[in-house]
């Protein structure tokens, strides 16, 4: 070959290669799906991204915003791949129902998404795997249509204690300020590291409730108060694994006050009381930044003023400038600045502005 021609050669095969790609069949694509899933186990993971799951599809790109998602709800209406068996699906607590056969496997059903920034992602369901604690839960295993790598991924954040994490149906979905919303046949998949699913598994599972009490609130109060998202505008300010203990004014959570090898209550303190869109007091951060970055972050919504006591030697400073801090869902202790303690078995999140939360005792 002509060494003048070899440029040329080789872009047409770079193009052609890539268009094969790109001209993959919808019949093609599903036959690749689910063939790459583990059935092992670790134990119970840690976690505080808000759904669980990747940024973005492009590795080299992880460190973007950690308000986006490549997976944020999914239609339940949109089923791709015909079958008479399973015609249409209806979420009940935590596990999806085929109807009319309610038995239906729904394994290998493919379902319409969207990511955060409103494209469309299929989403294959290949694997179901009821909750051994609950029965009204379903784990499910998935993959999403990575249109980068042209392949069927789990989008899933994973880490060392699950590197193959499974997906919870919950209903409505959240959006990029972790706000809660229900919108009519869409729901959200939460990944076994995000704090979506965590709040669930802690006992705030917001289609039970307790006394007469739903509870919801309290779930959506708990995926602000796991993040530490003190202005309820999506962002988190904690670290890795940081131990924290939580309780709440219906009873689900008590405060911890027998120590252990990962807690320790002597050296715990009062840090943030909790409602649905944030903090609504606290008295440190949890990262160990000076509360004055806090007022520049949310300017209006917080001011320093006396310290409110909240009972039991719970006391804050800096409270909602639009809230009683007695009007508090949910509250939580940590160590404080200079005294984070993490867990010690966590594989890294990558890098990022999103943290995860560590074991609560």
């Amino acid at each position: 070959m002509n060494i003048r021609s070899f440029p040329l050669a080789l872009a047409c095969l770079l193009l052609s290669a890539s268009s094969r790609a790109d001209r993959l069949t919808q019949a093609e694509r599903y036959a690749r799906r689910c063939q790459s899933h583990a059935t092992d186990r670790n134990t119970t993971p840690s976690g505080t991204l808000l759904w669980g799951t990747k940024r973005t599809w492009d590795e080299s790109q992880q460190r973007t915003d950690e308000r986006r998602s490549v997976l944020v709800s999914i239609d339940i209406s949109s089923q791709r791949i015909p079958d008479a068996q399973v015609q249409s699906l209806e979420l009940r607590k935590g596990r999806l129902i085929a109807s009319p056969v309610p038995s239906a496997s729904l394994v290998g059903a493919v379902l319409q998404g969207s990511a955060s920034d409103g494209k469309p992602v299929e989403v294959a369901l290949c694997g179901a795997e009821p909750a051994p604690e609950d029965s009204d839960m379903v784990w499910y295993r998935i993959e999403a249509w990575n249109p980068v790598a042209q392949a069927w991924e789990n989008p899933c954040v994973a880490t060392g204690r699950v590197p193959d994490p499974r997906a919870m149906p919950v209903s409505g979905v959240w959006d990029s300020t972790g706000t809660h919303q229900q919108v009519k046949g869409k729901l959200t998949l939460a990944c076994e590291n995000g704090v979506i699913s965590k709040c669930i598994r802690w006992g705030y599972k917001p289609w039970a409730s307790r006394d007469g009490q739903s509870l919801a609130d309290l779930h959506q109060a708990c995926t602000r108060m796991a993040r530490a998202d003190y202005c309820g505008n999506g962002r988190s300010h904690t670290s890795q694994d940081t131990v924290i203990d939580m309780y709440d004014r219906l009873g689900v959570r008590l405060s911890t006050t027998t120590a252990s090898a990962s807690w320790d209550p002597e050296r715990a303190s009062f840090e943030a009381a909790w409602a649905t869109d944030g903090a609504t007091c606290l008295s440190h951060m949890r990262d160990g930044r000076a509360l004055e970055t806090l007022l520049r972050e949310c300017p209006g919504r917080f001011h320093i003023g006396a310290p409110v006591d909240l009972g039991h030697g719970d006391r804050c400073t800096v409270q909602r400038a639009d809230m009683s801090p007695e009007l508090a869902l949910l509250k939580n202790r940590s160590y404080g600045p200079g005294k984070i303690v993490t867990t010690s078995s966590q594989a890294a999140e990558p890098a990022g502005r999103v943290p995860l939360l560590g074991a609560v005792p």
